[in-house]
């Protein structure tokens, strides 16, 4: 087993930063034209940066600090692993995502941003990158959220003892936080950290989630 840490939660200080919701929006994808935050796909072995900020229809402000990112890497073969860290600083020995079979695998992280927005991106082999922010960090002020931990990690939903135990295709509603939840989490929880997993019955092509009564978005989790 390998832990890797990007950051930690303690008591309020001078420097502490506030995480800002934003509705999940398509950063980059490698797969679409030459550009910034376009095409070519990712060579093996060679860095890449990819300037956060110019992602203007996400409404990125130029003070976040750090990025809440889903990583989907669409590899050309097995990925051995593909790491991730702020513009400018020296490659890091950790791994963002490994995928040996070569399959499209997504996962999330929380990247520090350089002074300039831009974050590096490394791939050990080939491969085709789509990056979603649903988030970023920043100095506290308006609209600004704190994290309040659980006691204990716990099922907040469970599509297998309610009435989709069957399984489900398309959209459903997911009452997270409604009044007698499982978890005790309070109506005025705007935004969850959790962990979902799924259970297919047959090949799955993507799993969204996303704000109820607002439009689905284009990521993909």
């Amino acid at each position: 087993m390998v832990i890797d840490i990007s950051g930690y939660f303690a008591p309020v200080s001078q420097s502490t930063l506030q995480f800002y919701l934003l509705p999940p929006c398509r950063v980059a994808d490698t797969r679409g034209p030459n550009g910034p935050l376009g095409g070519p796909y990712l060579e093996g072995g060679v860095v890449r940066n990819f300037p956060i900020l110019e992602a203007s229809s996400c409404n990125i402000p130029s003070s976040a600090q750090a990025y809440s990112l889903n990583f989907t890497a669409v590899p050309h073969g097995p990925l051995s692993y593909l790491t991730v860290w702020p513009a400018g600083e020296t490659l890091p020995m950790t791994f963002t995502l490994t995928d040996p079979t070569g399959t499209v695998l997504a996962d999330a992280g929380i990247v520090a941003a350089a002074t300039d927005g831009a974050i590096s991106v490394y791939p050990s082999n080939d491969t085709d990158l789509v990056i979603d922010i649903d988030g970023y960090f920043a100095p506290p002020g308006s609209g600004g959220l704190s994290l309040y931990p659980t006691t204990a990690p716990c099922h907040a939903f469970d599509s297998r003892k309610s009435v989709f135990d069957l399984g489900f295709s398309g959209m459903i509603v997911a009452p997270v936080a409604l009044p007698g939840n499982p978890c005790g989490l309070q109506a005025s929880a705007q935004a969850f950290v959790f962990n979902a997993t799924v259970y297919p019955q047959g090949a799955l092509g993507y799993l969204t989630l996303w704000r109820t009564a607002t439009h689905n978005p284009l990521s993909r989790i």
